[in-house]
């Protein structure tokens, strides 16, 4: 059978010799979003241009196709777009802080450039310099934390390894040391500013944030981390407007017509709904707490933006004015 979208075939051979399971035709109409009769197709024009393909039989009788190691041959080789992908997350692990996968991703682009024959590498450089700086990766500006490679590590093994941890860290608001504090790693969150470690504390017998920066000590134990079955990280961090866990509130915010079709394009928060005003002006609401952290993003908006509710980060927006005032004046 011909199929006209070749891309999707090159793709489609790629998974078929990287999977040692291979792919059954459900695998390939959810990965293309394609219908079973399409799916069908691919699967035909697969083998009609590797004769190599292997067909396995499940226990419950379903088939999955595969392609045996180097069968591909030099469809496998990496182009320009894959090699810039790869600077691209490297530049960006290593902007927010996480120089480990900024390593990591800098190592596999290095393997796949050494597939590439001479004339294409010499090619290479100045086209993902040129596809970096359209991006404005590498122009990026901002300050960020450096976090120590080693706490990184420690705290990726001990993740995967569901282990608990024994720390010694200082709280980045008190600057107080906690010694030999119990924890049970969840997830990091790496990013621009600040990063914190999710984790499950043993003495508050609840989860909290840890701040990267403040561990000065980290030792794995022996002993197995049974992660918390009802905790689910999206819907914990929807709770917030950023990192911190507080209160929910209803939240509402008013947009200007100038400042809207800006306002537009931003996803304040994941249960936000936006509705155009009669006078052009955009209303946002969502539910969640953090009202510092609501405060420092509105002050990017100035007077552009009117905080309708709740009355609590009215009140926190017009003290944290006042300060800023009281500083310069």
């Amino acid at each position: 059978m011909r199929y006209g979208r070749l891309a999707d075939l090159v793709r489609l051979a790629m998974q078929m010799q990287g999977r040692a399971d291979g792919l059954s035709l459900d695998d390939i109409g959810e990965t293309f979003e394609v219908s079973r009769r399409t799916a069908e197709r691919m699967r035909d024009a697969i083998r009609d241009a590797f004769p190599q393909t292997e067909e396995l039989v499940e226990p419950g009788g379903r088939k999955r196709w595969r392609l045996p190691p180097g069968a591909a041959g030099r469809l496998a080789d990496p182009n320009v777009d894959d090699i810039a992908a790869l600077h691209r997350g490297a530049e960006l692990a290593r902007q927010s802080g996480d120089l480990v996968t900024a390593d990591h991703l800098d190592a596999l682009s290095d393997r796949l450039r050494a597939r590439l024959s001479a004339p294409k590498r010499a090619r290479l450089e100045p086209d993902i310099a040129a596809l970096l700086e359209a991006d404005g990766v590498a122009l990026r500006p901002g300050p960020r934390e450096r976090i120590p490679d080693e706490t990184l590590n420690m705290l990726r093994e001990a993740i995967l390894a569901g282990a608990w941890i024994t720390v010694d860290h200082r709280a980045r608001a008190t600057g107080l040391l906690s010694r030999n504090a119990r924890l049970g790693p969840l997830a990091m969150l790496l990013g621009e500013g600040r990063q914190y470690l999710v984790a499950f504390s043993d003495y508050a017998q609840d989860v909290r944030l840890f701040a990267l920066a403040g561990f000065e000590r980290i030792e794995l134990t022996a002993d197995i981390f049974q992660r918390p079955t009802d905790f689910n990280l999206g819907a914990w961090m929807q709770r917030s407007f950023g990192i911190w866990q507080e209160d929910v509130y209803d939240v509402v915010w008013r947009f200007t017509p100038e400042a809207a079709p800006d306002a537009r394009l931003y996803l304040f928060h994941p249960t936000q709904v936006m509705t155009d005003e009669p006078d052009g002006s955009l209303t946002v609401s969502f539910r969640a707490g953090g009202l510092r952290e609501m405060c420092w993003h509105l002050f990017r908006w100035g007077n552009q933006v009117e905080i309708l509710s709740p009355s609590e980060l009215r009140s926190a927006m017009v003290t944290q004015v006042d300060e800023a005032r009281r500083r310069y004046l």
